[in-house]
């Protein structure tokens, strides 16, 4: 079987290879799927596609056309992808529902520490011999109150750290598991209240409507004056102008994102020689308690092997006529 692998990077080109026990044919390319790259998957049996590919109407009809049968997602999500349209066409869809949830939810920690003991800012102070401590006093995350939006695998794993931390924890996710109430004291919440009583708001909720842009102007205005905001889900769950407004104000005092609304146009790719085109990141790089990372929660080794892992494991039973385990739309 011809695959066509899309969005591919040098750190999983190891583990793509490795986890492909069956000897497909593959080829890996570099390039996102678009409309003008959509091409490169003539004759092939299957593509397979990453959190940034553009798999939407009319490049799923040209897959189609072009005799695609199969589209395998490296990520949990799947909002890249006409799904409705892909199976009225007969294109079956799997996805990565889970590779480490580990992975996510210690990043998601780690832009918590930094941002509040101003890791950054101490380090490049270091490097320039400047050991002044002043501007770098943090809080004891002891006793704070932590808001998850979004309780599944990865917010899970974020509340029980932050229960080690000594955090008061309120959630809000209709499908919260019991365990969370009475094993951590997650307390269950509407938006508004775990708006208005977070010090910390970190966001695990998938995108769609009802969440684009969850966090926009009226839900900030609820928000505790200098709280501080973690975003590693969806770049789209905030709206990012009203997010500079509030971090102008002092409303918002810290800000952590491993996501972008408008990340596919930069992110993954070195750019270092480039002009900045978009002014919105761009002033948020201005401020020095912002801290953005270019989604790499997922990246640790056992993410990546997970992910291949789980990927071939679809590709495999689909090419072996048996519905894949985590297939999405397809065969029934």
């Amino acid at each position: 079987m011809k695959i066509v692998f899309y969005s591919i990077h040098n750190f999983e080109r190891e583990f793509l290879t490795r986890a492909n026990k069956e000897g497909h044919e593959l080829l890996l390319l570099g390039a996102r799927l678009d409309r003008q790259t959509v091409e490169l998957a003539a004759g092939a049996d299957a593509i397979c596609i990453f959190v940034n590919d553009d798999a939407s109407t009319p490049i799923v009809e040209r897959l189609a056309a072009m005799g695609v049968q199969y589209v395998a997602l490296r990520s949990a999500g799947f909002n890249q992808i006409d799904l409705k349209r892909a199976g009225e066409l007969g294109i079956s869809v799997a996805n990565v529902p889970e590779y480490s949830p580990y992975a996510v939810a210690e990043h998601t920690v780690a832009l918590i520490l930094a941002l509040n003991r101003r890791i950054a800012r101490a380090h490049n102070r270091v490097r320039e011999m400047n050991f002044s401590l002043d501007g770098l006093v943090g809080f004891d995350l002891h006793g704070k109150t932590v808001g998850l939006v979004g309780l599944g695998r990865i917010g899970a794993v974020v509340a029980r750290i932050m229960h080690g931390f000594g955090c008061k924890l309120l959630g809000h996710d209709p499908n919260m598991a019991p365990e969370l109430e009475r094993d951590l004291g997650v307390r269950s919440v509407d938006l508004p209240t775990l708006f208005a009583e977070s010090d910390i708001i970190s966001l695990h909720a998938p995108l769609m409507a009802a969440t684009r842009h969850m966090v926009g102007a009226e839900a900030i205005s609820r928000m505790k004056n200098g709280v501080m905001l973690i975003n590693t889900s969806r770049g789209a769950l905030i709206d990012t102008p009203a997010v500079i407004q509030a971090l102008k104000s002092g409303q918002i005092g810290f800000l952590g994102l491993d996501v972008y609304e408008e990340e596919a146009a930069l992110f993954f790719e070195d750019r270092s020689e480039q002009i900045l085109q978009d002014d919105v990141i761009a002033r948020l790089l201005t401020f020095q308690n912002v801290l953005i990372t270019s989604h790499q929660g997922f990246l640790t080794d056992t993410a990546l092997g997970n992910i291949a892992g789980t990927t071939f494991l679809n590709l495999n039973s689909w090419a072996g006529g048996e519905r894949a385990p985590h297939e999405l739309t397809g065969r029934a």
